[in-house]
């Protein structure tokens, strides 16, 4: 029997049973294969318990912060670190042993502030002034040998079980906040005052009586009198920490700490434990936000000292003769410090370092301050 189209009814009629009976098997197929796969459960994430070394309003903190949203993004919920302020668990100067220890999976600090522990460990932190800036630094600890030191002195020196990261390079850090104007060295003889790493060395070359504590205790040592000055490292701190509410002076350039970054630190044992794609990101991210931070810092440094002045507060550049004076007082800590191989090993590299990339940029880049002067000071 054939249709009008001359196409058999018969053979049609088989063609849409063969249709039928492939869906319908397809259909029990798929359902058996659903009855047969196993459940699928998500894995639990990772957990780590990371403390800052810093309050909880200060910038730092928040640029810890940053780190921790930028690993939880990045490893999609399979790692959640949870920040915490400074004391949340243990003072900011126990953060490094209570990394080591396992009390703490990970931390956000600096390495001047485990000046204690070594001397040495204070140059990946407040290196000498050899004119180079922060991110020079950096470029050292990526390219100049400066990690490959750093891990050898935090592992097998001092014996410490973990890993760090040096990251977020910092612009040069102010000579302080005075109740009075700074003209000489002479002025900070007898003054006590408060810096950290081998700032300490520096300003006892200048006969000051140097005490090192964490930055939320600065301001209220500063209001009982228990300190004549002190510095604690930018504008946008500064402000939130209360600085212009016990003194009028901020001097601003200082070489006892013209460089500085951040250090990212996780227990050894547990961060060797983590699954290597996990290990790239949180070294991944520590570079991602280590240019966000700096980026931030930009913005918000130059609003804060804006507010500063605001406040009442007198902003002066430290003296040309205070300069000269801390670059005669480096050459003597170095000198002295260089006594220990390890310092002498580490300061040593830098130096090399600072000489060729430092020379390079001088000779390579214009003067920023002449053109500088020529759009705005003009105006």
């Amino acid at each position: 029997m054939t249709d009008t189209s001359g196409k058999s009814t018969d053979a049609r009629q088989d063609v849409r049973t063969s249709r039928r009976r492939f869906i319908a098997t397809a259909a029990v197929a798929a359902a058996g294969a659903t009855i047969a796969a196993p459940a699928v459960h998500a894995q639990a994430p990772i957990k780590l318990k990371f403390q800052s070394t810093w309050p909880n309003k200060d910038i730092f903190h928040e640029f810890a912060g940053d780190y921790v949203k930028r690993v939880n993004a990045m490893t999609g919920g399979r790692v959640e670190l949870e920040i915490l302020p400074a004391g949340s668990v243990v003072p900011a100067f126990q953060m490094l042993d209570a990394v080591s220890s396992g009390i703490l999976d990970g931390g956000h600090g600096v390495a001047a502030y485990w000046y204690g522990k070594s001397k040495a460990f204070s140059l990946f932190g407040t290196a000498p002034a050899f004119g180079w800036d922060a991110d020079e630094l950096l470029g050292w600890v990526r390219y100049g040998g400066g990690q490959e030191l750093y891990d050898d002195l935090v592992q097998n020196t001092l014996k410490l079980n973990v890993v760090g990261m040096l990251t977020g390079p910092m612009p040069s850090q102010p000579l302080g906040w005075f109740k009075k104007e700074i003209t000489s060295a002479d002025d900070m003889k007898g003054m006590k005052y408060r810096t950290v790493g081998l700032g300490a060395d520096l300003f006892k070359e200048f006969g000051a009586a140097v005490t090192i504590v964490p930055g939320g205790e600065i301001v209220p040592a500063i209001d009982r009198g228990l300190l004549d000055g002190a510095e604690f490292n930018n504008p946008s701190s500064d402000l939130i920490l209360g600085f212009p509410d016990v003194a009028k002076v901020y001097m601003l350039g200082s070489y006892h700490q013209a460089l500085e970054c951040f250090e990212i630190l996780f227990n050894k044992t547990k961060f060797d434990s983590l699954p290597s794609d996990v290990q790239e990101i949180l070294k991944g991210a520590s570079d991602a936000t280590s240019s966000t931070m700096m980026w931030k810092a930009q913005d918000r440094y130059s609003k804060d000292l804006e507010a500063i002045k605001a406040r009442g507060v007198k902003v002066l550049p430290t003296p040309k003769a205070v300069l000269e004076a801390q670059l005669k007082a480096w050459d003597t800590v170095i000198a002295n410090l260089s006594a220990d191989p390890v310092f002498k090993k580490v300061v040593d590299s830098q130096k090399e370092w600072a000489k060729r990339i430092v020379g390079f940029r001088l000779e390579y880049e214009p003067d920023s301050k002449f053109a500088y002067d020529h759009f705005f000071k003009s105006a």
